[in-house]
């Protein structure tokens, strides 16, 4: 039987992104995104966070795009098939990476911006046209 994985992450972007080729002449576009969560311990009522990383790489035109577009701090959604690399760090402790190739990006903001779409109507009430 086949199997279907979809993941959706909304997060911030870590770094800039790094845009490269392969071989063969395929753009692939590698960045990461923290995806932080926040809760109320119970047992202490303490506010606890934790924050995972994903490092994405997006293929072909949609690399292209994001290597256009992303920037550190932006608020983004990707879509994709996430995968898990185990490895030993430089403190020879074992860790864990996950990837996660992208489907589709949104652009969503940067963090402290405010993605309002602006009106073009006046503001003052007597310059309303009514």
């Amino acid at each position: 039987m086949a199997g279907y994985q979809y993941t959706i992450i909304v997060g911030n972007v870590g770094r800039d992104p790094e845009l490269r080729y392969t071989q063969s002449g395929v753009a692939v576009c590698d960045f990461s995104v923290a995806v932080s969560r926040r809760w109320t311990d119970r047992n202490t009522n303490e506010q606890r966070e934790e924050t995972t990383w994903f490092k994405i790489s997006a293929w072909r035109g949609l690399g292209e795009t994001c290597n256009q577009y992303v920037h550190k701090g932006m608020q983004i959604m990707v879509t994709g098939r996430v995968s898990a690399d185990a490895y030993l760090g430089q403190d020879g402790q074992p860790r864990a990476s996950l990837n996660l190739t992208a489907l589709d990006v949104q652009f969503l903001g940067r963090r402290g911006e405010r993605m309002d779409v602006q009106d073009d109507y006046p503001t003052e009430p007597e310059d309303l046209p009514f």
